[in-house]
């Protein structure tokens, strides 16, 4: 695979500033693509009590979650830089654990996918943070698409959720 850029980037913005929005990228490349597989492992491999309310709720956030990492992958495309899909690319790079859990109830299986929420969400907020001062077109995105992903964990967190706003 060529890991070598374009000699171009989108209008607007110098080559170096477009590669340089690319590569803050590439990490949250990399974190949809671990989320989608492990939103649908948690699919998977969910039993107990809240079984199928928990079973459907996951397949439309894996289908939105795979859009976002096709429209992250464009866009780094169209700034001038290859993405990464691979997977031993993904694992080598991350800093984040694998999901534990296998066959296990709902409720762990919620409990599990809100921190791996929490650390996404804050990743892509830092990325917003980086790309804001040099590209509001990819600033744009990643708003958009923490703003579904912080939805996608509030109806997680309704779940765990008490009657006094406690996460069990």
């Amino acid at each position: 695979m060529s890991e070598k850029n374009a000699p171009y980037t989108v209008p607007g913005l110098s080559v170096d500033g477009g590669h340089q929005v690319a590569e803050i990228l590439q990490p949250r490349l990399h974190a949809l693509n671990d989320l989608q597989l492990t939103l649908k492992h948690a699919h998977w491999n969910v039993v107990g009590r809240n079984f199928i309310g928990v079973h459907e709720m996951l397949d439309p956030q894996i289908e939105l979650v795979r859009g976002y990492a096709d429209e992250l992958a464009e866009r780094m495309s169209a700034l001038g830089v290859a993405p990464n899909g691979l997977p031993g690319d993904l694992v080598q790079t991350r800093d984040w654990e694998d999901y534990k859990l296998g066959r296990a109830s709902a409720m762990d299986h919620l409990r599990a996918l809100d921190e791996v929420y929490t650390g996404l969400i804050e990743d892509h907020r830092a990325a917003i943070a980086k790309v804001g001062d040099v590209d509001p077109i990819t600033e744009d995105m990643l708003i958009q698409q923490t703003t579904e992903l912080e939805k996608f964990q509030w109806f997680m967190r309704a779940h765990l959720e008490d009657a006094d706003g406690q996460l069990s």
